[in-house]
């Protein structure tokens, strides 16, 4: 049989058939051994082949085989810097939520974020939430970031799901879609979630006052059917977003302003850094390239972790 994953607990993966049954289905033994080396060899997303099998008068699945993915998300997992994890695949769009200060989301995470996206084709979309909780110095930073990152290519949305404001917007680009939540934990993903389809009523905890941190909420990620012809995989907050190993020569080419400009370098293998006739660094210098994004690329380019050493998921 065919279906795809909904949702992953670690050992069981809950299946939706083509005709719309779920099964709890487990992994086959033989599919850990065969050159996967990120910590979930199946995500939500994923098309699976596999066998129903009846036990204690209980009717589950076994995966036999996983689809070739058209993308996915991965970062390092936890505390095994030299394994990843694979959030979700078969993405259409990522929706990536952004708060100021409560909690903080800094420009080196969304950029991280963003560098993994390109690499693996995926559309992004960040959406500034809790935009009614701003004053007027924090709406002109948060447009100070649309700037930024508009300018480069990316949509950006100012939205509240506290009040609803351009909730329309997010779900018209949704639809048709294969849409993945992300963000660290009391951004407001399951609230955003639950304002665009109540029915789900997920679960929403307070923001920690005392670190300004959101509380975890949701454990595992989760596909959900929407009543508008879209689908949603809700993901755990991630408090550090760690790039899995790329060839310093390819770092830039996933800065689409660097990429843009790197037939202008003097020299083809040019890494933006120290070479001579740099057009990136020539931009930098001119202001037409954000340097925040640029001291982003420097980390990644470096292997500088900086605030991700604990790289995981938020677990309070």
């Amino acid at each position: 049989m065919t279906g795809i994953v909904y949702k992953s607990t670690g050992s069981w993966y809950v299946v939706k058939t083509l005709n719309g049954h779920f099964y709890e289905c487990r992994i086959k033994g033989k599919l850990r051994l065969k050159d996967i080396k990120s910590t979930n060899p199946i995500a939500v997303g994923d098309k699976v082949q596999f066998e129903l099998e009846t036990k204690n008068n209980k009717e589950t699945g076994v995966i036999t085989g996983i689809d070739e993915r058209k993308n996915y998300i991965i970062r390092k997992s936890v505390n095994l810097s030299k394994q990843t994890h694979i959030i979700a695949a078969n993405i259409d769009q990522v929706f990536l939520l952004v708060t100021l200060n409560n909690p903080p989301t800094l420009t080196s995470f969304i950029d991280r974020f963003l560098v993994t996206a390109e690499a693996y084709s995926i559309d992004t979309i960040l959406l500034f939430n809790k935009i009614d909780s701003y004053n007027e110095e924090e709406l002109l930073e948060i447009k100070y970031l649309e700037s930024i990152y508009s300018k480069i290519g990316y949509p950006t949305i100012q939205i509240s799901a506290l009040t609803g404001k351009n909730i329309d917007k997010v779900k018209q680009l949704m639809e048709g879609k294969v849409n993945m939540f992300a963000g660290h934990s009391g951004v407001g993903k399951s609230t955003l979630i639950n304002t665009i389809e109540p029915s789900l009523d997920l679960k929403t905890k307070e923001i920690s006052e005392q670190y300004l941190q959101g509380r975890h909420t949701t454990t595992f990620a989760e596909m959900f059917d929407l009543s508008f012809d879209a689908k949603i995989i809700d993901t755990p907050g991630i408090k550090g977003f760690g790039v899995v190993d790329m060839d310093k020569e390819e770092v830039g080419d996933y800065f689409p302003e660097f990429f843009r400009l790197k037939q202008d370098c003097k020299f083809n293998n040019c890494l933006h850094v120290k070479e001579p006739k740099c057009a990136v660094k020539q931009a930098l210098e001119n202001d037409e390239i954000s340097y925040s994004r640029y001291r982003s690329y420097l980390q990644i380019l470096e292997g500088d972790e900086e605030n991700y050493r604990t790289d995981n998921w938020d677990t309070e």
